[in-house]
């Protein structure tokens, strides 16, 4: 007979519903803040946060650098897949972190240089705007659209078009960009040179880049005023691609394992805990309380939670195990608290999988998790690193799983044990960009949070009350009983 048999049913976000608690103005939606905790930071150092409570799971389909670039910047984090060589997954690091919102690497003349010249790249690459240097990288002036023509002044020298270094507005060693803008409004100029004390050419800002810049508030940046960024291991070539990925820029990293509650797990968290005890690793996937204390035991700083339950993920099909991502949370949350009480360390819970839409999100939060992190929602979108398909009149995007066949071509260490799959591969349909979808997810988190009398998701997690509803009341919740022929409405359903 087996060990342990639980006979109560292992439970689904889906089966859970907030009860309202009482809303006021200081909980209205504008005073709600989404800010979490990403990973438990040891006392005196940084502690690293989320602005918002998502993250991207780190999957060949999901996570590319144009993910990472744009998820940080609306102040979330991707975690980029270790199914690719070290040198490749090091390199998307390098990428998104080398990206500064508003700070242009120049494409730099000399002046020297004929004006037909620079018509001719101008052409060629798109824009007209060039800063002029010298042999030592000193700026000299700028050479802006209005300083030439290609036709009229092809004769003539850089030097004798641009406007001189000592007529320019210039920034020196700043890194903010809004110090950066503050300097653009002072000045009549559309862009902004950015040099160093020996008066190098570092940057260029432009106007044009403020202004979108400005539109992303909750960016996620580090202390250098870089994006953040993950990276996934595994547990096999962990001690070379750790040392990649860190030199690279990697904030925290991710072990990515469909069972971590295991001896592999274990050899990988202390090591990187004894060897870069500074780079924050999240253990998982685990589903129950003693899965949590073992991997934080091993030196996980955050723990993912779920097995089994993502759209393209087959492993309780195949293998047997697995359960319910609400049962798993509650147990998890559960030793998180004693674990809290007992050392005062909070270590956050990421719920991972088995997310169908923001009130999956919402539900996950309310019973304890600290943010949620997501795959199919984010293959949508035009950043997820896949091509755009056309299929029965519909725009779709390919989505697998990492324990498909397709993930493992590259030599996947993850699965390369297995002599079967434990995911699948199939299309979901392209949603735009992830600008114009993650805030309507968001608003419906915050408007959530309202109802339920709560600003924070800390407060979240100790006020609310969830009630399980049957598969009746479930029915009762959605439109029922009315024919939509062409729906004109409003209503706009995010299954994801």
């Amino acid at each position: 007979m087996a060990k342990k048999i639980i006979n109560e049913p292992s439970r689904t976000l889906m089966e859970y519903r907030l009860l309202p608690g009482y809303t006021t103005d200081e909980t209205s939606i504008d005073k709600i803040s989404l800010e979490t905790t990403l990973a438990w930071t040891p006392e005196g150092e940084q502690e690293l946060k989320l602005n918002i409570p998502v993250v991207s799971a780190a999957m060949q389909s999901v996570s590319g650098v144009e993910m990472g670039i744009e998820l940080a910047r609306l102040g979330g984090l991707a975690f980029i897949f270790c199914s690719q060589t070290i040198e490749n997954e090091a390199a998307m690091i390098r990428d998104i972190k080398s990206y500064k919102a508003g700070f242009v690497d120049p494409f730099y003349v000399h002046p020297d240089m004929l004006i037909g010249d620079v018509f001719e790249i101008s052409k060629s690459k798109g824009f007209n705007t060039f800063p002029v240097v010298d042999v030592n990288h000193k700026l000299l002036g700028i050479l802006t659209k209005n300083d030439y023509s290609g036709t009229h002044h092809a004769h003539l020298k850089v030097s004798e078009r641009m406007i001189p270094r000592e007529q320019l507005v210039v920034g020196v060693n700043i890194s903010d960009i809004k110090e950066a803008n503050k300097l653009l409004r002072e000045s009549h100029q559309s862009v902004l040179p950015i040099v160093n004390e020996e008066d190098q050419l570092k940057n260029l800002v432009f106007r044009k880049d403020v202004r979108n810049h400005m539109n992303y508030p909750l960016e996620l940046l580090d202390d250098r005023k870089r994006l953040l960024t993950g990276a996934a291991v595994n547990t096999h070539d962990y001690r070379e691609r750790v040392p990649a990925l860190e030199e690279a820029g990697a904030d925290i990293l991710t072990v990515d394992s469909s069972d971590g509650f295991s001896i592999y797990q274990k050899q990988a968290l202390e090591w990187i805990s004894a060897n870069y005890s500074h780079l924050p690793v999240i253990g998982g996937n685990i589903i129950t309380g003693k899965g949590f204390r073992f991997l934080v035991d091993c030196g996980a700083r955050a723990v993912k939670v779920g097995m089994g339950g993502g759209s393209i993920c087959i492993t309780q099909e195949q293998k047997g195990t697995g359960r319910g991502l609400a049962s798993a949370i509650i147990d998890v949350v559960n030793e998180r608290n004693r674990y809290f009480e007992e050392t005062g360390k909070y270590i956050p819970v990421v719920a991972d999988g088995g997310i169908v839409d923001s009130k999956d999100v919402t539900i996950a939060l309310a019973l304890g998790a600290d943010y949620v992190m997501m795959g199919r929602y984010f293959a949508r979108m035009e950043e997820s690193p896949t091509e755009k398909i056309q299929l029965s009149n519909r725009i779709m995007k390919p989505y697998w799983g990492e324990g498909s066949a397709r993930a493992r071509e590259w030599k996947s260490a993850r699965y390369y044990q297995m002599k079967f799959v434990e995911g699948v591969e199939g299309f979901v349909q392209y949603a735009g960009k992830l600008r114009d979808n993650l805030p309507e997810t968001l608003s419906k988190i915050k408007a959530s949070m309202s109802s339920c009398g709560v600003t924070t998701i800390r407060e979240f997690h100790e006020q609310a009350e969830l009630e399980i509803v049957s598969a009746l009341s479930i029915r009762e919740g959605k439109v029922h009983d009315i024919y939509m022929p062409n729906d004109s409405s409003d209503y706009k359903s995010d299954k994801y």
